[in-house]
């Protein structure tokens, strides 16, 4: 693609990155095949190419956002399937990451909808906040029919059956590798998941030490920043993940890690990109070494030494947008799985985004709703009987829309090795 750029607006590492971006689409429409919005809308300005030349021009012509540009960015789940669709290698997360920000600093977005906006980056990355705005979601729920926004509806709609308490494993503290000691990992708690699911990060800690890990809670560590990085607003996202940054470099400084484990792959894809986040920052050096020993769960268990077992029980498995596009982490958890002695099935047009995506959900229901209902359909064909997922956005959004259970993937191998059966399994699965 052709840009027209000056010296001047190359002379910004920022632009300059998304002219090498732009440089390199050749308008093949590749990228059209897998896009979910493109297949739900069909307008071209909602497929990676439409919004490539909306950003190219919003960026070249140097002019705040319009309402049109912003509209179809706002559509983009970020699910990166054209990435990985893609024949010429365009970085398409850079390049819109890039439009979120330039259209945050530039855009006067309605007034309800810069509240809402705001609400959220106050509260999800937040465990303690988020905890409080649930309980009080719960209590709300009963008169949802009054709530006249979809968005707000769909915020009532994401409240769990129960709200679990809180885990002390969540807590800064060591946890000893059971025997001999293979590696020492720092497990990376997270935000939402922590207020949402507790079952996930527990399952990690007694899975990793079980197969000889030491398990590192840092201290001072949170949320990846990814929530807020999605909206574009850097300075409330790029604050999170320096706090991460210092944490574990804290930790490697000390006693060294070998790696920093990530149970939600959406964070994970965040992590793995803070040496690009922060390439212009005085904490680049750092934020290299993290993004370096950064791994998802199931490729530091590929590592190790997981027993073989026997499972009666089929498994349908949905690859999280952020694990198989994001980090083009495909086969590690189905071989996991099979591993562990259950039997894996997939379902139809598994690249395709279940419509979580971060604050996807929240913001675009309609659309979100139509991607939920083709995914859950799809995955409810294999007739499995259980769902296992390595993302807690997809684990909540499937399980909203499904009556059979949603697990994480590392909750079904800890069972699978000796750990308890995962609490949502207990009343729908014998033994």
């Amino acid at each position: 693609m052709q840009t027209v750029f000056t010296p001047e607006q190359l002379r910004d590492p920022a632009l300059r990155r998304a002219n090498d971006i732009l440089r390199s689409c050749v308008h093949c429409g590749f990228c059209t095949a897998t896009c979910p919005t493109y297949q739900v809308l069909g307008d071209e300005l909602d497929s990676p190419r439409g919004r490539i030349y909306l950003i190219k021009d919003m960026l070249e012509s140097g002019r705040p956002a319009d309402k049109q540009t912003v509209l179809h960015v706002d559509r983009c789940l970020s699910c990166l399937a054209c990435m990985t669709t893609c024949p010429s290698g365009v970085h398409y997360m850079h390049l819109v990451d890039q439009a979120r920000e330039y259209i945050e600093k530039t855009y006067k977005r309605p007034l309800f909808e810069r509240l809402l906006r705001w609400t959220l980056a106050k509260i999800l990355p937040y465990p303690g906040r988020f905890r409080v705005a649930l309980l009080g979601a719960k209590i709300a729920a009963p008169f949802r029919r009054f709530v006249p926004d979809a968005r707000l509806r769909a915020m009532l709609d994401m409240v769990p059956d129960q709200i679990p308490p809180v885990s002390r494993n969540d807590d800064a503290q060591v946890f000893p590798a059971k025997g001999g000691r293979k590696m020492r990992v720092a497990l990376m708690t997270g935000c939402a998941q922590r207020a949402l699911d507790t079952d996930i990060n527990d399952a990690t800690i007694r899975l990793l030490t079980r197969l000889g890990c030491d398990v590192v809670i840092a201290r001072g560590q949170g949320c990846c920043g990814a929530l807020t990085h999605h909206m574009g607003k850097v300075d409330a996202s790029h604050g999170s993940a320096a706090r991460n940054i210092k944490a574990w470099c804290a930790e490697m400084d000390n006693e060294g890690l070998d790696a920093v484990v990530i149970n939600t792959s959406g964070c994970g894809t965040t992590v793995k990109d803070y040496g690009h986040m922060f390439a212009q920052d005085p904490l680049a050096g750092d934020a290299a070494r993290v993004a370096a020993i950064a791994f998802d769960v199931s490729e530091v268990l590929m590592r190790l030494d997981l027993p073989e077992g026997k499972q009666n029980l089929q498994v349908a498995y949905h690859a999280a947008c952020s694990l198989q596009h994001g980090q083009q982490i495909k086969t590690a958890p189905k071989t996991l799985l099979k591993r562990a002695g259950f039997a894996v099935v997939e379902p139809r047009d598994a690249h395709l985004c279940c419509g979580s995506a971060g604050t996807y959900n929240l913001m675009q229901p309609e659309i979100s709703g139509q991607l939920k209902e083709r995914k859950v359909k799809t995955l409810e064909a294999k007739q499995p009987d259980v769902i296992a997922a390595g993302n807690i956005g997809c684990m909540m959004q499937i399980g909203s829309g499904t009556q059979v259970p949603v697990v994480h993937t590392v909750e079904l191998l800890d069972w699978a090795t000796g750990g308890p059966k995962p609490p949502k399994l207990r009343a729908t699965v014998g033994n």
